[in-house]
């Protein structure tokens, strides 16, 4: 079979140990390795498994003795993520100026002291920037909605593209310093921030399920190093890996806020506004001319309404969901048996994704932590002494720690501990993520208490200088710690999100389930919107403790909901459903053999 079909559900035969013991391991995959031949300028690893001809599946005494490993990353894989690096390029170039941009006056002449355009307040601004964080995580669930069920992925992508370019040319003409001084930026702004959210929103519900599905292995197999030693390569692992790849891909775009927010203070906001616009032009191309490479399930019309009716009828059946497989229905309640558009695999799938929606409840306290970073604590800096930098250049420690840390823990931090027997299962590394959250809010509490009792201001340098503001006696420096803690919560937490939104989802709901996840982020947002009213001194140092603590009480908490799904993540990530049974569920097949769950 090769690396491009879909995972066969009989066993491999090879020997005595061919089918796995292992619970939930069902399946082998005979791998065609021709594909990885086209992966020349891959990054290889000693991790990566040296390829026989065939793989039989791990047996239980496998998964006693033998560590797992990650499988090569796809050549397909890497364009995406190329894609991605250029739209947060352009993403983070953009709102990395937001807050500047709305709280400060413009400036007499440039260079700047201050940088800024609309004079409108922290107060103001924190609400807008957070109200673009919240938009540009609503319309991800349209962009999955729109891909699952009539475009799919690609075409999804490109069109929301096109939407995003309308947005940043309306956003570059409207930052002009014409445009300011006659009142248009101000109403400018509003609109372009409306129109970049639809189009961001339906690339980032896409791009991440897309860039998993290059890699089409659905199930565990042993494979042997150039080591000599036998390894398990499995899925879950290979998963970590290209969303590690990923979201280090996110990060080094992200750091084009270096350069825009040297441009805001030094030229002005119409060249801070232009270089993103110019990068996504990269974006777009390699969308067009990597069509025929990706790999992209097709869209399945009626998906969201099968859900809706498998749930409706739970709530009549009893036994809930599994109950409503065709081959219980069969026994206990067969007048429904012909309303079934599923089959067993599907109601399977249907309860992994609810319970990973379940584990998703949990993030709007992490995204709140996380959204302190884009803009409370700009303004935090801008009452401290930054020297001749900018005050927003200081969000840029936590794309700089991720770039160096993601590499350290892909290469050497996972792959050491799983050879010692410590797999670290998303559930767990989330929990870890959700700890270094709650301890950089309570780390920037502190910060922000000793700015109160800094001179020459002390707990009011928002007003200080005409309402304008003013620096307290104390480096900027001491930020520095806030970013390393979120970014070191955002490769257990973020990265493992991601992961988990895409192992969980059946794949014709790839997208939608990947855009719940990133909805979190817009209910983060409204939690940062109910402490709008706070965001002023002197009342900043409780703002941070409340969250804090609403993050520190959450961690134990989700441990202890949640933390048995590690013990079952590899059975159910082995859900699958081989080629035939895929085309069969595709054209929503009726006759008895799709009844009986046998093709």
């Amino acid at each position: 079979m090769s690396a491009n079909d879909t995972t066969a559900m009989e066993p491999v035969h090879n020997g005595a140990n061919a089918q796995a013991d292992f619970p939930g391991t069902e399946t082998a995959t005979h791998f065609n390795y021709e594909d990885e031949k086209q992966v020349a300028n891959a990054p290889d690893s000693s991790e990566d498994a040296d390829y026989d001809p065939e793989h039989p599946a791990p047996t239980a005494e496998d998964w006693a003795t033998l560590r797992e490993v990650a499988d090569k990353i796809p050549y397909s894989a890497y364009l995406v993520i190329l894609i991605e690096f250029c739209e947060r390029f352009t993403y983070y170039g953009l709102s990395g100026v937001f807050q500047n941009y709305i709280q400060f006056p413009a400036p007499a002449s440039y260079p700047a002291d201050q940088a800024g355009a609309l004079g409108k307040g922290q107060q103001t601004a924190t609400a807008l920037v957070t109200f673009f964080q919240f938009f540009c995580y609503v319309t991800p669930i349209l962009g999955g909605i729109i891909a699952d069920q009539y475009l799919g992925k690609y075409k999804t992508i490109l069109t929301f593209a096109i939407i995003y370019v309308v947005g940043l040319v309306i956003m570059t003409a409207t930052s002009a310093p014409s445009a300011i001084a006659s009142g248009g930026a101000f109403p400018g702004f509003i609109v372009s921030i409306i129109i970049i959210g639809f189009g961001t929103g339906g690339i980032k519900s896409n791009v991440s399920p897309l860039v998993a599905e290059q890699y089409k292995s659905k199930t565990p197999f042993v494979s042997t190093l150039k080591s000599g030693e036998r390894v398990i390569v499995t899925p879950q692992a290979t998963y970590q890996k290209i969303f590690n790849f990923f979201y280090w891909g996110i990060n080094v775009g992200s750091l084009s806020a270096i350069a825009t927010t040297e441009l805001e203070k030094n030229v002005g906001y119409w060249p801070a506004y232009l270089l993103p616009t110019l990068m996504f032009i990269p974006a777009i191309t390699t969308v067009i001319l990597g069509r025929k490479r990706y790999i992209s399930a097709p869209p399945r019309g009626s998906i969201f309404i099968e859900a809706a009716r498998v749930i409706g009828y739970s709530f009549k059946v009893k036994g809930g969901l599994d109950a409503l497989k065709p081959s219980a229905l069969k026994e206990n309640h067969p007048e429904l048996l012909d309303k079934a558009t599923w089959d067993d695999v599907f109601i399977d799938e249907l309860k992994r994704t609810i319970k990973a929606c379940a584990v998703f409840c949990w993030y709007p306290i992490y995204w709140l932590c996380y959204s302190q970073m884009t803009s409370n604590l700009i303004s935090q800096a801008a009452t401290m002494e930054t020297g001749n930098v900018p005050n927003d250049i200081m969000q840029n420690i936590d794309p700089l720690v991720l770039i160096i840390a993601i590499p350290i823990m892909d290469r050497f931090v996972y792959p050491g501990l799983r050879r010692v027997g410590i797999k670290m299962r998303p559930i767990f590394r989330i929990t870890l993520g959700f700890m270094f959250a709650a301890i950089a809010m309570a780390y920037t509490a502190g910060i922000q208490s000793m700015i109160y009792n800094s001179p020459p201001y002390y707990n009011m340098p928002s007003e200080a200088n005409d309402g304008s503001g003013g620096n307290n006696y104390i480096s900027a420096g001491y930020q520095v710690l806030s970013y390393v803690f979120i970014a070191i919560s955002e490769i257990f937490a973020s990265i493992t999100g991601l992961e988990y939104a895409y192992k969980k989802a059946p794949e014709s709901m790839k997208s939608l389930v990947m855009a719940l996840f990133l909805f979190t982020s817009c209910l983060g947002s409204v939690l940062q919107f109910a402490l709008v009213s706070v965001t002023v001194d002197p009342k900043l140092v409780w703002m941070y403790t409340g969250i804090a603590c609403a993050m520190g009480v959450c961690t134990p908490l989700f441990w202890f909901c949640h933390g048995k799904n590690d013990k079952i993540d590899v059975e159910e990530d082995s859900i699958v459903r081989n080629a035939i049974q895929e085309e069969a569920y595709q054209h929503h097949s009726h006759d008895a053999d799709f009844k009986d769950n046998k093709i």
